[in-house]
């Protein structure tokens, strides 16, 4: 299914050309003329992207490049000053972050949002949609939304058994670790069935044992078909699950195709990937059985 889901993507996006701003087959989100400026300064200026439906697309650039700017507008947690952008056809400039999330945009956040001193599980019941007992009258009558929340415990414990993290449903979140918690917010947003989820820099402060299974779910993203974009300074990971990339500079996009090509790009590699960017995951000098196999081994003593 992985195979299929990755060819099928890569079959999509193979006459698309590499030049910046360029169409594609089957764009969910569309963006243009999206600027946002801070006084003087001008931290996006992007004129035009599409983002195809079921790839991996990987934004990556310097940092202060701009790319968390680009996401928190999109998602409605800042105002662009300029631009308009749409989702699966349908306007979502200006909405709120809770009226992106409920068109079918999720996100993550760099620094995880975990509530600490609830448990996994809790954590994982408050991203659930449409709880009835959120309405104040019916919030008095537990036979409206009993059968609900029982819907929900099991959906929960389910993305959980999938995420490793099932163990941990009564532990608080605070009690995780960095690792963990990136896979609790990745889990989270599954509560909300989403259409595309957007992942802020989600292998940054990972344990290397828990590297290869976050690349493994979101790789398992797309394989369920939902679309899933993403920010990442790890070029490793970068090349070895992304089915197109963006990279910005000065917060405008300033190159964009396929990973083997944008990397293979001269200017991109000098400004942005550094001298080791051949290196690739499965090399045994970055971590070899035996090192994997104790990280991971400690990861389940947490």
């Amino acid at each position: 299914m992985a195979t299929d889901a990755s060819t099928t993507a890569a079959t999509a996006l193979a006459p698309v050309d590499g030049t910046v701003g360029v169409a594609k087959p089957d764009p969910i989100l569309v963006v243009d003329g999206v600027q946002r400026r801070f006084g003087g300064m001008t931290a996006v200026d992007v004129d035009h992207l599409e983002v195809q439906r079921g790839a991996i697309t990987a934004l990556i650039g310097p940092n202060g490049a701009g790319k968390t700017t680009l996401f928190n507008l999109i998602t409605g947690f800042d105002q662009a000053n300029h631009g308009t952008w749409s989702f699966d056809g349908k306007s979502i400039a200006g909405k709120s972050g809770a009226a992106v999330a409920r068109s079918g945009m999720v996100r993550t956040f760099q620094l995880t949002k975990a509530l600490s001193r609830l448990t996994v599980l809790q954590n994982m019941l408050l991203a659930t949609p449409n709880h009835p007992g959120e309405r104040f009258w019916l919030s008095w009558l537990p036979f409206t939304w009993r059968a609900h929340e029982r819907a929900a415990e099991v959906k929960a414990l389910e993305i959980l058994e999938r995420f490793k993290l099932v163990e941990k449903k009564d532990d608080f979140a605070g009690s995780l670790s960095g690792g963990q918690r990136k896979l609790l917010e990745m889990a989270r947003a599954l509560m909300t069935d989403p259409t595309m989820i957007m992942l802020d820099e989600p292998m940054a402060g990972v344990n290397p044992a828990l590297v290869q299974s976050l690349l493994g779910h979101v790789q398992a993203l797309r394989d369920e078909g939902m679309t899933v974009l993403f920010v990442e300074h790890d070029m490793h990971a970068v090349r070895h699950i992304s089915d197109w990339v963006v990279v910005m500079a000065e917060g405008r996009v300033v190159a964009e195709g396929p990973p083997t090509t944008v990397m293979q790009d001269q200017a991109v590699v000098d400004a942005y990937l550094g001298a080791h960017h051949d290196t690739d995951l499965g090399d045994d000098s970055l971590l070899d059985t035996a090192m994997l196999a104790r990280l991971e081994l400690e990861e389940e003593k947490r």
